[in-house]
């Protein structure tokens, strides 16, 4: 059975994620078989919209499969992680750009490379189970396939706030932070995707949806903002260590997990991204961090610690004191050649 289903149901272009054990994380192939699929679809007259949902439920997709990326790259092969991420994010572009309406069902999981497709469609659906996170910090790279974007955009410093702590964000969060845009009990979501298959109206959608109820992030939004307004991640931590509250200390904890320079260099690519209206500018941004990642940054250790050796004990290359700005400017600084064009073959 193929890892991604791509058939024409009705009057929509269907994609079911079929990694169910896996948390349907999305590889390489999914990611040229997608992208092959909008291409198609994008003119196709018999296709009026497309859902998007996946296997299982506990996870819609719960980030990219980097184990090759990791096997490449710990032999000194970096070009295929820089082909990797080159192809996906043309793929999250595509999505993106789309120019009919899209629906993504997001149960469960949906973190990372996940996001990269259901937070770029038109209409982003989510339920009871739905925990959405860019945890890329974890393991040494910043939000990509779009996350950052989608982080520079979100209400205040939530995207910050987010992208630093990688907090799973529950429906009512994710559509309050701009990740999701309605919530619909998921027992409802089988009669829906028929309907829509159907009919082609995405309006269905709309006439579906319910109150998702309080976002948690809404109510912590002033303190999110007090702590996370500086320019760099050293403003960041300073306003958490001045702050003595139960939040700030938890906070602070979280981010000791993660890596500095990753989260240093999410600080600015936010920063950068909030003066972006559309996607491809902050993919070319995060295309430089991932390009350079497995020579000059933490990546490979954080997937060793995390994923491969399992020893939760990354040995990062900088403490937060010692960062030096300089390590940030030269992890995004522009390509030249390199840059990231959108072209198929790069």
């Amino acid at each position: 059975m193929s890892d991604i289903l791509l058939r024409k149901v009705g009057r929509t272009g269907r994609v079911t994620f079929n990694r169910p054990k896996a948390l349907n994380a999305l590889n390489y192939q999914m990611c040229l078989a997608l992208e092959e699929a909008l291409d198609a679809w994008a003119t196709d007259e018999d296709v009026q919209m497309l859902v998007i949902d996946a296997s299982g439920d506990r996870a819609f997709c719960a980030g990219g499969d980097i184990g090759e990326i990791y096997a490449t790259g710990t032999k000194g092969d970096f070009a295929y992680g820089q082909k990797f991420w080159a192809d996906e994010y043309r793929m999250n572009a595509k999505m993106f750009e789309f120019p009919k309406p899209v629906a993504a069902f997001m149960q469960g999981f949906t973190m990372g490379g996940g996001v990269g497709v259901g937070g770029h469609a038109s209409h982003r659906v989510v339920g009871d189970s739905s925990q959405i996170s860019m945890p890329e910090c974890g393991i040494g790279l910043v939000p990509d396939v779009g996350g950052s974007y989608l982080l520079a955009h979100a209400p205040g410093r939530l995207g910050e706030y987010l992208g630093l702590t990688a907090t799973r964000m529950k429906a009512a969060d994710a559509i309050y932070a701009g990740f999701a845009d309605y919530y619909i009990p998921e027992s409802d979501w089988p009669d829906l995707i028929t309907a829509l298959e159907q009919t082609g109206d995405h309006s269905l959608i709309d006439a579906a949806a319910q109150p998702a109820g309080q976002s948690d992030l809404a109510q912590m939004q002033p303190q999110i903002d007090a702590c996370f307004g500086g320019a760099t991640l050293r403003d960041i931590l300073n306003a958490l260590q001045a702050d003595d509250s139960d939040f700030a200390k938890q906070t602070l904890k979280t981010m000791s997990r993660n890596s500095p320079l990753a989260m240093a260099c999410t600080v600015e690519l936010l920063h950068r991204n909030r003066a972006y209206d559309t996607l491809r500018p902050a993919l070319q941004q995060e295309y430089r961090y991932t390009y350079r990642a497995l020579e000059h940054s933490d990546f490979l250790e954080g997937i060793r610690a995390a994923i491969i050796d399992k020893d939760r004990s990354p040995r990062w290359r900088h403490q937060p004191e010692d960062l030096p700005p300089l390590a940030v400017t030269q992890m995004l600084m522009p390509l030249g050649d390199a840059q990231l064009t959108f072209e198929k073959g790069e």
